[in-house]
């Protein structure tokens, strides 16, 4: 008979997440803003110092995407030839207060140089953003609806199926000023 070894110690996540991490290119700071979890629990769980929860698992999880249990395993994944995410592993940015959600679908190894989202507006809501680092351009074409854009001093409407090209190293706010949900794809093209 064989003898298995078991131990109640929680699984040491935190040289795995720091892989997964630098894998993607990411700082602590850029992966706790896009798993919403703070920069100094990152840190502590990296370091073994903390074992995180199932929630902050998930976030992280989320915003690595990857599975949870790679996330909680040591062995290296093999790379996959296609990765599919599907939609429920796809993070999400809710900004409810707003009327926004945001799905970040570019790689997270890729933030901070390009990224790619779906935004979705409900009537009347908008997306306000302060100015990126000087010369990020974004692209955002809609994908339904009407929706009204803000560039510093300049406004413009964007049509169903138009696209704008602007400069985001300035304020900028996306909004929907029509009575029906709106929904755009934004590139984000960082310099």
């Amino acid at each position: 008979m064989k003898n298995s070894v078991s131990t109640n110690s929680p699984p040491e996540v935190g040289a795995t997440l720091q892989r997964l991490r630098l894998a993607r290119g990411l700082t602590l700071e850029d992966l706790s803003r896009i798993a919403g979890v703070s920069k100094s629990m990152l840190s502590q769980i990296e370091r073994e110092k903390a074992n995180p929860t199932i929630a902050i698992t998930w976030r992280l999880a989320n915003a690595l995407g990857v599975q949870i249990g790679e996330l909680l395993s040591s062995a290296e994944k093999a790379v996959e030839t296609i990765r599919v995410t599907d939609a429920h592993e796809t993070p999400t940015l809710p900004g409810d207060h707003a009327g926004y959600v945001l799905r970040i679908l570019g790689p997270m190894e890729l933030a901070g140089k390009y990224e790619w989202y779906e935004v979705t507006l409900a009537p009347g809501g908008e997306l306000a953003s302060q100015p990126h680092d000087p010369g990020t351009t974004e692209h955002l074409t809609v994908i339904h609806g009407n929706l009204e854009l803000e560039v510093g001093a300049a406004r413009k409407k964007v049509k169903n199926g138009g696209t704008a090209r602007y400069p985001a190293d300035l304020p900028h706010t996306i909004r929907n000023l029509g009575k029906t949900e709106g929904k755009a794809l934004l590139v984000v093209i960082h310099r």
